[in-house]
């Protein structure tokens, strides 16, 4: 049983570095990760391409790490930290941008599309 705590608390320490598993959760999950689903839907929306998600979310990855320095007492310049919100980051803004570009693909082109699953689309058999 001891050896399960050491693994989960090696995890939590290399996820946040917060005291509490909530503030992590608030700051870079809901928060950080849902404005990066609202960007990557709005970099599909204009039709620009995928590698601008990636652009927005390292700059969104600093502004979560801003935050959790300014109202948690975290640390600021932390390149492993940085790494970790910026990947969750990252995550929800190419989903939100694969979800929205699957959208569409499907709606504007539907007599060509169809929805094969929530991230793919495929050719409609002639």
């Amino acid at each position: 049983m001891t050896g399960h705590a050491g693994i989960l608390g090696a995890i939590a320490d290399f996820l946040y570095e917060d005291e509490s598993f909530g503030i992590f959760v608030l700051v870079t999950v809901v928060l950080g990760g849902g404005a990066a689903v609202l960007a990557g839907r709005a970099v599909a929306g204009t039709w620009r391409p995928w590698w601008q998600v990636v652009v927005y979310t390292l700059i969104l990855g600093g502004a979560v790490r801003f935050i959790h320095f300014a109202l948690f007492g975290g640390t600021l310049l932390s390149l492993h930290y940085y790494a970790v919100d910026s990947a969750v980051c990252l995550i929800g803004g190419l989903l939100g941008f694969r979800v929205a570009r699957v959208s569409q693909m499907v709606t504007q082109y539907r007599w060509i599309n169809g929805r094969d699953g929530p991230l793919r689309w495929r050719r409609k058999k002639p």
